[in-house]
């Protein structure tokens, strides 16, 4: 029997942002497999829905009209604009899953995750993935053979502006081994969730143990 069995708890949102390349989307679908407690978050999106993308599962697909209602309303933790289309994360399921006590993951970048912070510090873990050295990411970039070399070009000088937020997050790995730096989110993920605030049922725990005689 774990702990959560014993203590109810708040769940928590996890972080992760890097540069492009630093392996953030490789440790996430990592960390997905290996967490039965812990789930992506699901954004909402204006743009098409393409072949076999599901409603609910890839995004929530809505248009520019109710996009901007919503936001408008304060019910998105972050949203932006990429290229021609919206993108946000709803408020109300991450809501509703951390009080049932299972946790959420954000594979977003350092300006989502601000926004985060601004509304919901608490309940926010931010985990920053550093790549060993900037030999290693473009030799990484190169590597995945998707991306022209105008693209690399763009994404290297990227990787400098987006290094120099490492400062806003509460823990920075340096991702020389993708089993280690999983190893350690899952470590970070392990002592956030044991922290007292999230344990909203210890108080209840600790009473019942004192009351057995």
């Amino acid at each position: 029997m774990s702990q959560d069995d014993l203590i109810r708890r708040r769940g928590l949102m996890l972080a992760l942002s890097s540069p492009s390349g630093a392996g953030k989307t490789t440790i996430s679908r990592r960390l997905l497999e290996a967490e039965p407690a812990i789930d992506m978050s699901v954004s909402a999106t204006t743009r098409p829905r393409r072949p076999g993308e599901t409603e609910g599962r890839d995004y929530y697909f809505i248009d520019k009209e109710e996009f901007g209602l919503r936001a408008n309303r304060g019910q998105f933790l972050e949203h932006a604009k990429v290229f021609d289309h919206f993108y946000g994360t709803p408020v109300a399921p991450v809501e509703a899953a951390l009080a049932e006590g299972r946790d959420m993951l954000f594979d977003i970048d350092w300006q989502g995750t601000q926004q985060i912070n601004e509304k919901a510090e608490n309940d926010l873990v931010r985990v920053f993935i550093l790549p060993p050295s900037t030999m290693e990411l473009e030799r990484r970039l190169r590597r995945r053979a998707q991306d022209s070399e105008d693209v690399v070009a763009r994404r290297m000088d990227e990787a400098s502006a987006e290094m120099s937020h490492w400062q806003e997050y509460d823990y920075v790995i340096v991702n020389h081994d993708v089993d280690a730096s999983l190893a350690q989110v899952r470590a970070i993920l392990a002592a956030e969730r044991l922290k007292r605030s999230r344990q909203i049922g210890l108080g209840e725990f600790v009473k019942a143990l004192r009351e057995q005689r």
